[in-house]
């Protein structure tokens, strides 16, 4: 998940309650996690764009409790080196990193080389009734996803969607079979970007098994025979895979491509910022779910206590509902609040503005009438994309 301009910078370059004895086992160091008695410094990393919707709400938590964070610094990088940065950081013994937001990508790579700290249950009394206040698709991902490492700070259902230009496509593939055939006779035209570091390409990628009925649409290996014969033959009628999804977002906006696949988010904001038209329009395949997304909070292991402190403070604080309501932004992640109650009339006016114009009268039936699916499992995720990458990306590259 990345962005453009006018802020291309800053965006696109871019189960269940514990157990007792779970929280018991965890409670000496809880209840050790004391408060800093002088301000601390922050560095935060952000591999998939969720600044672009939070770094209000973090200014925000810094202006509140002065005695608490003295600055935060905030650097952006591709999600696929996040892991090794952090490993490196690690292996020295020297953790400069002491946040990071990311979405399903960097969490996965994390996850797999055992580099996040666990949070939940050891923090639950900073977090108090955090399931009960996640909306249901975001808890599900904090589940499932976050694991007890990443706590869920902005959800979306995501896609995919195709984005077509009507002037220049008139008929609209309806089914993955059309598409197919409208991308033989339309070499070149069709583009998704590098599933492990693009929101809409890694929905294609995952959301095909339901569009196709493939076996087990959460098993990669033995479960998408059909998934992986697909994109290999359509492998054949793209030009090159971009290594994120703003090349696709210009490309399809100066011409040079008629379908992009997109998310809500994805197909709002570019439109908002006028890197693509606005007359763009967008459609579904026969046989789709959502394949729902989020960004997450995690923290690396080997962060001083005193920095880990205010760093679960500060997460708790990132998920009230008045800091929510800036997850509206410009659509980028739309709707963007992973928490209840969070109406797009909290969002400043400029966001309401946004979505009033870009955002789409169909998105409300379009969520409420198709499930609403969760990604791979992380491990999954990974292995998804090095077979993506080996046997589809390879054989494209640019």
């Amino acid at each position: 998940m990345e962005r453009q301009p006018k802020h291309l910078d800053r965006r696109m370059l871019l189960g269940g309650a514990a157990s007792l004895a779970a929280l018991a086992s965890t409670g000496v160091r809880a209840q050790s996690l004391a408060l800093p008695k002088t301000p601390v410094a922050l560095n935060v990393i952000d591999v998939g764009g969720a600044l672009a919707l939070m770094q209000k709400a973090f200014e925000e938590y810094r202006k509140a409790k002065p005695e608490l964070v003295s600055r935060i610094t905030y650097v952006k990088a591709p999600a696929p080196e996040l892991a090794s940065k952090v490993k490196a950081q690690q292996n020295a013994g020297r953790i400069d990193i002491d946040m990071v937001l990311t979405g399903s990508d960097g969490l996965a790579a994390g996850l797999e080389q055992e580099l996040w700290l666990k949070l939940l249950p050891t923090y639950a009394d900073k977090f108090p009734n955090l399931e009960e206040n996640y909306e249901p698709a975001a808890l599900n991902l904090h589940r499932a996803q976050g694991r007890g490492y990443g706590v869920v700070i902005n959800y979306y259902p995501s896609g995919p969607l195709l984005e077509y230009a009507p002037e220049r496509v008139k008929d609209v593939p309806k089914t993955a079979e059309e598409l197919l055939a409208w991308a033989k006779a339309n070499p070149g035209r069709f583009m998704y970007a590098r599933p492990a570091n693009s929101g809409p390409g890694r929905t294609f990628m995952m959301g095909l098994p339901y569009i196709l009925g493939d076996k087990d649409a959460m098993d990669p290996v033995n479960g998408w025979e059909k998934t992986w014969a697909y994109l290999r033959e359509l492998n054949a009628y793209i030009d090159y895979y971009p290594s994120g999804t703003t090349a696709t977002m210009k490309e399809f906006g100066e011409g040079s491509r008629d379908i992009i696949i997109t998310t809500t988010g994805w197909d709002i904001n570019p439109r908002a910022l006028g890197i693509v038209p606005k007359s763009a329009k967008i459609g579904t395949l026969k046989g789709f779910h959502w394949v729902s997304d989020a960004f997450f909070m995690v923290v690396p292991k080997g962060v001083a206590d005193e920095k880990l402190a205010v760093l679960v403070d500060l997460m708790a604080f990132l998920l009230k509902p008045e800091q929510q309501a800036f997850s509206y932004d410009e659509g980028y992640l739309y709707p963007g609040p992973a928490v209840k109650n969070v109406p797009l009339t909290m969002a400043p006016k400029e966001s309401q503005d946004v979505i009033n114009e870009f955002g789409r009268p169909e998105y409300a039936e379009l969520i409420s009438g198709n499930p609403i699916e969760l990604p791979l499992p992380p491990e999954k995720m990974v292995v998804a994309f090095r077979r993506w990458d080996e046997e589809i990306g390879s054989k494209r590259a640019k």
